[in-house]
């Protein structure tokens, strides 16, 4: 019963904090005190300290000689962190592609018409999401949705979505159009290859996202 009330109370910190290291409120190299972090979640630093650890596991918080800093972001992450979600992504088409339901079908093929209607910048990257939040749901795998979950955690961080990069969100319906057509015709192989390309895309306009960034 206590670690029961103990973890509901170490949530609340938790998402206060992660939401401000991914919206930039806490910048990258920015050191975390928890005597400050309680006093700015307005509790204690008993769950102000389970919060700090799960960050730290998550990979949003480092620890250091001077304490515990949010962790900073290079090129490297980039790289690292698209070689995993490019190899995911490609399970992920390929078991869309053999297990879709027709509910899936569905879903998949009303967000593909929705993409046609053109919204802000911000409202694309959410709209984008979704559509592969529905992808990921259509290969019914709940390992994969959760490592992926937590992928996207880490590329938010970075700069402006890949979306804000010239005709980007054109581009993205198409391929997002052709990853659905080989998904409902059961392609597997098809799909994991669209799949690969369409991530290995974003992954370079991330990079010159980030090149842009630096001051």
């Amino acid at each position: 019963m206590e670690k029961n009330v103990l973890q509901r109370e170490a949530r609340s910190p938790y998402l206060r904090i992660r939401d401000a290291i991914i919206e930039g409120t806490f910048p990258p190299g920015s050191a975390l005190g928890e005597q400050s972090l309680a006093e700015w979640c307005g509790v204690s630093r008993t769950p102000v300290r389970e919060a700090l650890r799960g960050l730290e596991q998550d990979g949003l918080v480092e620890r250091t000689a001077r304490g515990l800093i949010v962790t900073n972001r290079t090129p490297e992450q980039i790289l690292d962190t698209y070689d995993v979600r490019i190899v995911l992504e490609e399970s992920v088409a390929r078991f869309a592609a053999e297990r879709h339901t027709q509910i899936d079908r569905i879903r998949l093929e009303s967000l593909i018409r929705a993409s046609s209607d053109p919204k802000p910048g911000d409202q694309l990257a959410r709209r984008n999401h979704r559509f592969h939040r529905t992808m990921w749901a259509a290969s019914h795998n709940d390992a994969l949705i959760d490592v992926l979950s937590r992928l996207h955690m880490h590329l938010t961080r970075f700069p402006a979505t890949t979306l804000s990069y010239e005709r980007r969100w054109e581009q993205t319906q198409v391929e997002h159009r052709e990853l659905v057509e080989a998904v409902v015709a059961r392609d597997a192989e098809s799909a994991a290859q669209l799949a690969r390309a369409h991530f290995e895309r974003a992954r370079d306009i991330r990079l010159k996202l980030w090149q842009q960034d630096i001051p």
